[in-house]
């Protein structure tokens, strides 16, 4: 299934930031809107008043089989009523990190920089889906959706810090840090 990230004019989501983190950014909208289809049109054009971003939740990549069972018992589903808010952070990381292997890029993701291990603390908190681009043609490898509550803000800010901090995070050449927010799903 594809989900569709459109920045524009409209969406369920308004943006309050948009920042280029590292490497170019995206035209700035008021709205974000998010679709979830079978099928999509690509190849993903840029618009000159917004953008389309296009991702495959895939299977979890990079895990062991103990790794994978804590973070199924410990995340949070998506769409919660009181996930009022959330970040689309795109990331595409470079040629070096492709060129790695599979075991390689392991090694850096969980051996060195722990990104699962260090991460579980901020579930269910904090919920996330990874959506995998690279392949679709689109300018980023992958899209993160986080969703949490307002309460969570600071919590959700030390993750994303600490994330930057890691050896994996030395691989990003672009990544674009995307706040929303939107009115609570059971007061509406």
């Amino acid at each position: 299934m594809f989900s569709v990230f459109r920045g524009g004019q409209s969406g369920a989501w308004q943006v309050k930031r948009l920042a280029a983190v590292k490497g170019e950014g995206l035209t700035p909208t008021p709205a974000l809107s998010v679709t979830h289809s079978d099928s999509v049109a690509l190849p993903i054009l840029p618009s000159q008043t917004g953008w389309r971003l296009v991702g495959v939740a895939s299977h979890v990549r990079y895990v062991e089989r103990a790794e994978k069972e804590q973070l199924a018992a410990a995340q949070a589903g998506l769409g919660r009523p009181e996930a009022t808010l959330a970040a689309l952070i795109p990331i595409r990381k470079s040629a070096a990190w492709w060129e790695l292997t599979q075991e390689e890029r392991r090694g850096i993701f969980e051996d060195k920089s722990h990104h699962i291990a260090s991460t579980l603390r901020f579930l269910p908190a904090i919920a996330r889906q990874l959506y995998h681009c690279r392949d679709l043609g689109g300018a980023f490898d992958f899209l993160t959706w986080f969703e949490y509550r307002l309460a969570h803000e600071s919590l959700f800010e030390e993750l994303v810090g600490m994330l930057r901090e890691t050896e994996e995070w030395s691989y990003v050449e672009r990544e674009v840090d995307i706040r929303v927010e939107r009115e609570r799903l059971d007061a509406v």
